[in-house]
């Protein structure tokens, strides 16, 4: 199946169905498939950058692990810039044990650096039998494997208000065009389009990647993503110009680009669907995990109260689909994993953890051997039926696989740039000379 065609199996799942536990059981008695050691008396330090539900569900996971082993697991924050909080544990003497890495970038740089075990035979067993290829290489480094990704996402969703879209009377957008066009619609209506998340560097870096990946195509972006092209080239200045036409007009974004600025992630999406009735915003631009927030701060009923649809075409390009995900690596400076660490990959590599962590939803599993029936509901299975047709046919986000100092730190690299570029969307030129000059930095050129 092509990226375009996973794409639209999503999007058809996620906008007819409504969402709500479907009458399968009690997924929670599935039957192990693994065996784990018994590891009573030991303890592990996991860390994650999740908040909110996205760690309540990841919890349950280490509860089973917990459980099963009669190990004691402590999850803890690791902040959104990873690889500082790894460095700085490592100086201090103190690493955790796991930590569930969001930038291939990242990984092999820790790889590199020496602070990861290579995958045990184990772990390798499973990730063998569950991950294709393509996700094998992603936590790779100089040909050996570091990690598991445990979790995936599709960076191409535009999730709308019912509400909001029945009362301008507009329909879904197609094509970059039509949803501008669509914006414009809704506004008049009395409605705000589009609510931003600009005090979160990361979801800006996922709209111009979709744009870029759309208008300029897959190839330019490897070359981009390899920083094999400057970003001072013209594809970037189409982008951003694309970009503008939505950044540029503060009647199109919630508070305008400053209230954008002061706009974190979980507001971006609890202001666009907490008032069912008269919404703050009609549309909010993010991942499948938008489903997790939506049912955790809101009301609104995924398939009902909100919908979605794929991030819009431009110009002749395809409609774009942009992946993600996060890699467990075991931390350790002389090359091997304990006996702990090694069960917990293993289990995070299995059915068992990936079942567990797909039943509240808000989840997607990049594991080809989970039942589709372990998710809650047809928005959710139609999600991951797409993600593992896909196959290897995706396209990881740019910025998680740029060294983190250009794609994943804040205050400078990607992050800064477009918050530069949303608080000044007619200075590009100014803001493809930072992003050239922070990315010659990064890789060393």
């Amino acid at each position: 199946m092509t990226r375009v065609a996973a794409a639209v199996v999503a999007t058809t799942a996620l906008t007819l169905t409504a969402c709500g536990n479907d009458d399968e059981g009690d997924r929670s008695d599935r039957e192990p498939t693994i065996e784990l050691p018994d590891l009573s008396g030991q303890s592990l330090e996991v860390a994650a950058v999740w908040t909110g539900a996205e760690r309540d569900n990841f919890v349950r996971v280490m509860d089973e692990f917990e459980s099963r082993t009669g190990a004691s697991v402590t999850v803890v924050p690791s902040s959104d810039n990873v690889s500082q909080f790894v460095g700085t544990k490592i100086e201090g003497g103190s690493p955790p044990d796991v930590v569930m890495v969001p930038q291939p970038g990242v990984l092999r740089e820790f790889a590199e650096k020496g602070w990861l075990a290579p995958l045990g035979e184990t772990t390798l067993a499973q990730l063998e039998a569950n991950y294709t290829p393509g996700w094998h290489e992603l936590a790779s480094w100089d040909g050996d494997p570091y990690g598991v990704y445990v979790k995936a996402a599709n960076k191409s969703l535009i999730w709308y208000s019912s509400t909001a879209f029945d009362y301008a009377g507009v329909p879904t957008p197609e094509t970059w065009d039509a949803f501008v066009d669509t914006a414009w619609t809704v506004w008049e209506s009395g409605t705000t389009p589009v609510s931003v998340a600009g005090a979160d560097g990361w979801t800006l870096t996922d709209w111009f990647e979709n744009i870029y990946l759309s208008q300029s195509g897959p190839e330019m972006y490897d070359q981009l993503a390899a920083h094999e092209i400057p970003w001072t080239d013209q594809s970037v200045t189409d982008a951003l110009t694309t970009l503008g036409e939505l950044f540029g007009e503060n009647r199109l974004l919630r508070g305008g680009a400053s209230g954008s600025l002061g706009t974190d992630f979980p507001t971006s999406v609890t202001q666009t669907f907490i008032n069912l009735t008269t919404p703050d915003a009609a549309m909010v631009f993010e991942a499948d995990f938008v489903g997790s927030v939506i049912t955790d701060s809101t009301d609104a009923v995924i398939g009902e109260d909100a919908r979605v649809f794929p991030f819009p075409a431009v110009d002749a390009g395809d409609p774009p689909v942009v992946s993600a995900g996060d890699a467990a690596v075991a931390v350790s400076t002389d090359g091997r994993a304990s006996e702990a660490q090694e069960a917990l990959m293993t289990f995070l590599a299995s059915t068992d953890a990936a079942a567990i962590w797909a039943e509240p939803g808000g989840f997607v599993s990049p594991n080809k051997s989970l039942e589709f029936d372990v998710y809650p509901n047809e928005v959710q299975r139609g999600i991951a039926e797409a993600l593992i047709a896909a196959g290897d046919d995706f396209r990881f986000d740019m910025s998680d696989q740029t060294p983190a100092a250009f794609g994943g730190t804040t205050g400078q690299g990607m992050w800064q740039g477009l918050q530069n570029f949303l608080r000044d969307p007619d200075d590009i030129e100014g803001a493809q000379a930072y992003l050239e000059s922070q990315a010659a930095s990064a890789y060393g050129d």
